[in-house]
């Protein structure tokens, strides 16, 4: 039994100091301050998006792009080392809160833990990306380019399985997106009761349509992930920008384009406003 509980130890120890982290004020103050940085990539992502729409001389991108963008800027690295700020703390938040449970106001379910842990990750990358453009390296590579993963992948043994399963994934993603929007279960996470009834309408309606504007996004890369694996062809896979460019390129693309578009910067609006009132 001694052994048992010294061989236990360490995990309790783990666990231990995963509380007191996600019961300080620092850990509340990294998690609202990242809700709001990936608010601001998300609105490049999207303001981009509408001046392209608009014949205005924008681009589809995605969040590595939305980096770039952030750094040309009039006090771009300024800008930039907040943002990397924030998305350090945002993944922070979401791997404590994947590793215990809980957050100081709320807690998660089994599903929402392993959501957490992709979350987490993908924004730890995209910190370790702004901090590779702030150190003046670029910040591209595999994770920019996502045929050239896919590729690398469909050469595994099961890589078609896997790419394919990875496709089915986010494409499920996309659904759980639109189907939290629509319900507004997004609601449930963010102290509703303390807004007024004008910022209650406003945070709803952002919500809603930042959610609708992900679904479309996560579908559409779910499917061409899903038809790089049936064509053996990882030159189908897109990433956001590809999701994007692919809007526009559809019928009544400028407006389809435009209107998901404004849908993203709906969400960034969402997020800016949750790192206020979320229940973290």
């Amino acid at each position: 039994m001694e052994g048992m509980s010294s061989r236990h130890a360490p995990v309790r120890k783990a666990e231990a100091k995963g509380e007191r982290v996600a019961r300080s004020d620092q850990f509340e103050w990294l998690a609202r301050a990242g809700l709001v940085a990936r608010g601001v990539v998300y609105g490049v992502v999207g303001l981009l998006a509408v001046k392209l729409a608009l014949g205005d001389g924008g681009k589809t991108t995605d969040q590595q792009g939305a980096l770039q963008t952030i750094a040309k800027q009039p006090f771009g690295k300024l800008l930039l080392i907040l943002v990397a700020i924030g998305l350090f703390g945002y993944a922070l938040w979401r791997l404590v809160r994947a590793a215990i449970g809980h957050g100081p106001e709320a807690s998660d379910d089994t599903k929402e833990r392993v959501a957490g842990v992709v979350s987490g990750l993908a924004y730890a990358a995209l910190c370790v990306t702004a901090i590779k453009i702030l150190a003046g390296s670029g910040g591209g590579g595999a994770s920019s380019n996502p045929g050239k993963t896919t590729g690398g992948v469909l050469d595994w043994p099961g890589g078609v399985v896997l790419v394919g399963l990875a496709g089915v994934i986010i494409a499920g993603v996309g659904l759980e997106q639109g189907y939290k929007g629509i319900k507004r279960h997004f609601l449930e996470k963010s102290k509703t009761e303390q807004m007024g009834p004008g910022m209650r309408k406003a945070f709803t309606g952002v919500g809603v349509f930042g959610h609708l504007a992900r679904m479309v996004v996560f579908l559409l890369i779910g499917w061409f992930l899903i038809k790089a694996a049936i064509d053996y062809d990882p030159d189908n896979a897109v990433g956001l920008d590809g999701a994007l460019a692919t809007l526009g390129q559809s019928s009544y693309g400028p407006f389809v384009l435009g209107v998901v578009a404004l849908g993203l910067i709906g969400f960034a609006l969402y997020s800016v406003l949750d790192g206020r009132y979320r229940k973290v």
